[in-house]
This record gives structure tokens, sequence and C-alpha cells, in this order.
């Protein structure tokens, strides 16, 4: 009887803490929803690098810098770098072919894109010195560019933001019902995460690619001295807490490939969860003190949103389980347990199908997919968002590392529209 008291006890706790880590952003959608202000369109031209870390991306990292070179923004301002990391293919041919300045590194014991990052940076410091390049993009190999890409972020940067990420769709959004799941979430995150965060004077949060940094900023890190499991969500926090907020520019369209085979997409997403989960445990207590601070606001939205929240939602679902085996075990009615089992699922999946079909509604022009798969993937999205529940359990307790994606969407700009 013990055990049930605390299981009941237990799922009480766990729902407040549940409420308060998500349902906050309820209150981004109508920010979200609100219409949007004029963009000034008069910004200074800037020297940019291009920086893209790449590990066997021969067959798609062509694309990428084509879209870079037909960008409407002056070329003599851009110059793309590659590094080819640990590469076993052409990867680095091709990026020369395609007119990259490309940098090979070879090194099996420090894995991972940070590091890859870092070694760029100073090989670009080393011959072009610090103060040449104005600001710094950071792309995925898969990536592909809006031809207004660069031109959009170059009014978005500036004075205002020294970091500013930018909206991220998809490449092959309706593959199937997990590059779709990838998809509608990168959406969800950039139209009522980022973009409500950022009219709120918020700071949005940098999602792996499609993010322009300044010199100032690199100069303060010295490169790039991130190495997590989660670099960008590191970056993220370690800039917040310096007194920065990451803008985010959504007329800048990044597309990108999401993976669509199950167990490719589990061992990406335990590497997230892992991530996540150290950079919380490693500046948690920074973000707790950084409350009182310029940045309070953003700091208690990371500390909600970073790795609590699907925490929460695994030890909800385990604990749920937990009182119904224990409550039928005392005797309880079967009927009535099993009504309230069905419901305690019921409801998330409700709320995600409710997050998943704003999303689509309202991005529905922007989504690269036939108006059926629209409607059938936002019925999916709760789906592979609770296959979060055992990707968690694995990351907390099996052995994540940092493995590449394959890529095999091989496609140009034009070819989405």
């Amino acid at each position: 009887m013990t055990a049930l008291l605390f299981c009941q006890h237990m799922n009480r706790v766990i729902g407040i803490l549940f409420m308060l880590c998500y349902f906050y952003q309820l209150l981004y959608v109508p920010v979200a929803l609100w219409r949007r202000h004029r963009v000034d369109r008069t910004a200074p031209l800037r020297r940019y690098a291009v920086l893209i870390s790449a590990r066997n991306e021969e067959a798609v990292i062509g694309q990428l810098l084509e879209s870079v070179r037909n960008q409407d923004y002056p070329a003599e301002y851009l110059t793309a770098f590659v590094v080819a990391d640990n590469c076993t293919d052409g990867t680095a041919r091709a990026a020369r072919d395609a007119g990259a300045v490309v940098y090979e590194r070879f090194d099996r014991q420090h894995v991972g894109k940070g590091y890859a990052l870092h070694f760029l940076l100073t090989q670009i410091r080393d011959a072009w010195g610090d103060d040449y390049f104005d600001g710094f993009f950071v792309f995925d190999a898969d990536n592909l560019l809006a031809r207004d890409y660069v031109s959009r972020m170059n009014e978005a940067f500036g004075e205002k933001y020294q970091i500013v990420t930018s909206y991220r769709n998809s490449k092959n959004y309706g593959d199937n019902w997990i590059s779709a799941g990838y998809g509608l979430w990168f959406l969800r995150d950039a139209a009522f995460l980022n973009a409500p965060r950022t009219r709120l004077g918020l700071s949005a949060v940098v999602s792996g690619t499609g993010f322009l940094f300044s010199r100032e900023i690199m100069l303060r890190w010295g490169g790039w001295p991130f190495h997590s499991l989660s670099e960008d969500t590191e970056f993220t926090v370690n800039n917040i807490l310096k007194g920065e907020r990451v803008g985010y520019c959504g007329e800048a369209e990044l597309f990108d490939e999401q993976p669509t085979r199950l167990g490719q997409s589990c061992r990406q997403r335990m590497r997230w969860c892992r991530g996540n989960l150290q950079v919380f445990l490693k500046e948690g207590g920074r973000l707790l003190a950084g409350l009182a601070g310029k940045n309070g606001l953003s700091c208690l939205d990371l500390l909600l949103s970073i790795p609590p929240a699907i925490v929460l939602t695994v030890c909800g679902v385990l604990a749920g389980a937990a009182l119904t085996v224990l409550e039928l075990i005392a005797g309880g009615p079967v009927l009535p347990l099993l009504r309230a089992a069905l419901t305690s699922f019921a409801v998330p999946y409700l709320l995600l199908f409710l997050a998943g079909g704003i999303t689509t509604l309202t991005q529905w022009r922007r989504i690269r997919a036939s108006a059926w798969k629209k409607v059938l993937y936002t019925f999916t999205f709760p789906l592979f968002m609770t296959t979060y529940v055992p990707i968690t359990i694995a990351s907390l307790f099996g052995k994540v590392e940092w493995k590449p994606i394959e890529h095999r969407a091989v496609m140009s700009v034009q070819e989405l529209k």
C-alpha cells in the first residue's frame, strides 16, 4: 500500500512539474500569430565566412555550395570553407571542384562537429587573420539555402544581435513519418518557439545548423570550444550567460535532409538527449543563478526546455504504468483503471496532435509535400514524439557516441520549388 501511495503522489508531482515545463509555451502561440513587423531592408554589406563541417558527404556537398554561389548577396563578400572531417570518400575533392576552400582533418580521438568547427576556425584565422570576416555562417553539408538567405540574415544581424538563427525547413518532409516528424518539429521550433521568443525580447535557441555569429563572438571564445554531444545547445547557453541574445530571422529559409530510418533516427536523438543532459548538468547551476541577471527570462526558458520536460515525460509514463499495475494488484476495478491508463496516454497524444496541427496549418505553404501527406503526418507526429520515451531512457543508461548521418537526398534548390 505504501508503494501505491508513493506512486500516486509521484504522479501528482510529475503532473505539476510537467505543466510548468510545457504549458508556458502555450503563451507563445498567440505571440507567434501576431502580425509580423516590417523589416528594415537597409543593412551594410558585411564579409562572411561560410563554415561547413562534412564527413563523407561527397553526394550532397556540391548542391549546398551551389546554393551558396547562387545567393543574391555579392559573391565577393562570401567565402565558403569546408572541413573534410575524417573522410574516406571524395568529399574534399567535390568541395574543391565546387569552389570551396577545403581543409582536411584526421583525428579519431576528438570526434564530433564541435572539434571540426574549432579546427576550421583555427585554419581560417591563421590564413586570413582575425579581422577579415565580420561573421561566420554554420551549415551542415546536406543543407540548401534559399536564394535570399544571406541577404535576409544580414538584415537581422548587427548591433542588436551578434548571433542569428533561421527558419529550418526540410528537403524530404514527405519521405515517411520519421522525416515528417523531424520536419514538423523543426518548423514548430522556428515558428512557435524562436519567433515569439524574439518578439518578446527573449533569446532564440540555435538548432545545429543555419545560424550566424559575429567576429566578436568568435574572438570571445577563441574559436569554437563547445565539444559536448549537443554543441549547439552548449553554444546557446554559454552566450546567453554572457548577456547575448540569439535573434531569429524567419525570412531566411534553409532546407536540410531528415533521417528516414528508425535506427538512424534513434541514434541521432539519443545523442541529442544525452548531450542536452550533459549541458544541463554542467550549466544548470549557472542558468539558475542567471535568473536574476539581464537574460533572466531566457535562462528560465532554457532551464525548462533543455532536458527536464522530456525526462519528466519518461518519468510520467513509467510512474503511470507502475500506478496502474499496483492498483490492479491491490484489487482495484479493472475497467476504470484501464480507462484511466488510456486517458493518461490520450491526453499527451491530443496535445501533440494540436501542436502539430497548428504548425501544419500555419506553415502549410512552406511544407514541401503533397496535401494528403501533410494531413497524414499530422496524425503520426504524436507517435514520432512518443518514440522519445524509449530513446530518452536508452540515452540515460546506454553508450552514446557521435556518429555521422548518411545523406541521400541529392537535389538543388530549384527542385524544391
